[in-house]
């Protein structure tokens, strides 16, 4: 019997929560996360996020023993790996040295994992069947300190959570292209998710399930809150909610359309990078989620500044047209499915 799971996202500006049983989600909810509880992506007060997450949970009517947590993206180090053919003990003995040009501090104090994306004498490649047999284990590694899992543990334990998976927002996509793929039974794919959120828009790029490349703007949603605080004369937390309820179409504003088309700008050239890298690639079409995904203008300056095929993410969820919010809920659902 399918076991119930709680998948969590914890975001600069909203908690979210998804419910999935057997792949199918049973209910979502979100919460308004308190100023200064996560900073870099770290629980500041284990007892106020434990709390949170406790009464968003029982104003929504979850019940839960089990979650998974979606890694803040700032907490965890991630990289695609190869190594020769050795055993589970000695891949566990390497793979924190594959890090060390990336981390601060000691090894001990980091956790790591891994996961197999391909073993020796599999074929691999584009998915056309000119791949070539791999001679070595290929993996995504990951990487975390030890105190941001305690963290996490500790607040979900307040709760009345188990923390029995957690891993990084990429492994929530992958989940939920997996899944895709399970159930359409189609051929080898590219897709491209774009994370529209509150601190940073991330654009992922996945060849089938397979994690290629993640390219970073540290720009965000937070952007236009100052845009409308400026031309409202308000401070930036009212200013969130003009923007996001549309007050007075907002949202239309000159100043607005031009902070859409500078973010448009830079996802361009973001775009014109990852296909320079990768003369082969044929992607054209873009999956949108976070909060940014329901700004209307927003991802229609997107559209138009990249020509590309902009699709919701709620199309990559299991009956995900039924789910609300769902493409401000995709990493909380994908982390679930794991």
């Amino acid at each position: 019997m399918a076991k119930t799971i709680l998948g969590i996202d914890i975001g600069h500006d909203q908690l979210k929560l998804a419910l999935v049983k057997g792949g199918r989600v049973l209910k979502t909810a979100s919460a308004q996360m308190p100023e200064n509880l996560l900073r870099q992506g770290r629980i500041t007060s284990v007892e106020s996020m434990g709390e949170l997450l406790r009464n968003t949970m029982k104003q929504h009517g979850i019940r839960a023993n089990h979650a998974a947590l979606a890694l803040p993206n700032e907490t965890v180090y991630v990289k695609n790996v190869e190594v020769p053919p050795m055993t589970v003990e000695q891949l566990e003995y390497n793979l924190p040295f594959e890090f060390k040009d990336y981390i601060t501090g000691e090894l001990k104090e980091y956790v790591f994992d891994y996961a197999v994306i391909s073993q020796p004498g599999e074929n691999v490649g584009s998915g056309d069947g000119r791949g070539e047999d791999n001679v070595s284990i290929e993996l995504m590694g990951v990487g975390t300190l030890r105190a941001v899992l305690e963290d996490a543990r500790d607040a979900l334990r307040k709760a009345g959570l188990k923390l029995t998976l957690c891993a990084p927002a990429l492994s929530a996509y992958i989940n939920l292209l997996r899944a895709r793929h399970a159930e359409l039974a189609t051929e080898s794919e590219e897709y491209g998710i774009l994370d529209l959120g509150f601190g940073a828009i991330r654009m992922y790029m996945f060849n089938r399930d397979r994690h290629v490349a993640t390219r970073v703007l540290e720009i965000g949603l937070s952007t236009l809150d100052n845009v409308i605080a400026d031309a409202y004369g308000v401070d930036v937390h009212l200013a969130r909610t003009y923007l996001t309820s549309n007050f007075e179409n907002c949202q239309d504003r000159e100043e607005c359309l031009s902070a859409y088309e500078n973010i448009a700008v830079e996802l361009m050239r973001v775009l014109n990078f990852y296909r320079f890298s990768n003369p082969d690639s044929a992607l054209g079409d873009l999956w949108l989620c976070g909060g940014g995904a329901v700004i209307r203008p927003l991802t229609e300056a997107i559209g138009e500044m990249l020509s590309i095929q902009l699709h919701p993410a709620a199309e990559l969820v299991p009956g995900g047209e039924g789910v609300e919010a769902c493409n401000t809920m995709v990493q909380a659902i994908g982390i679930a499915m794991g």
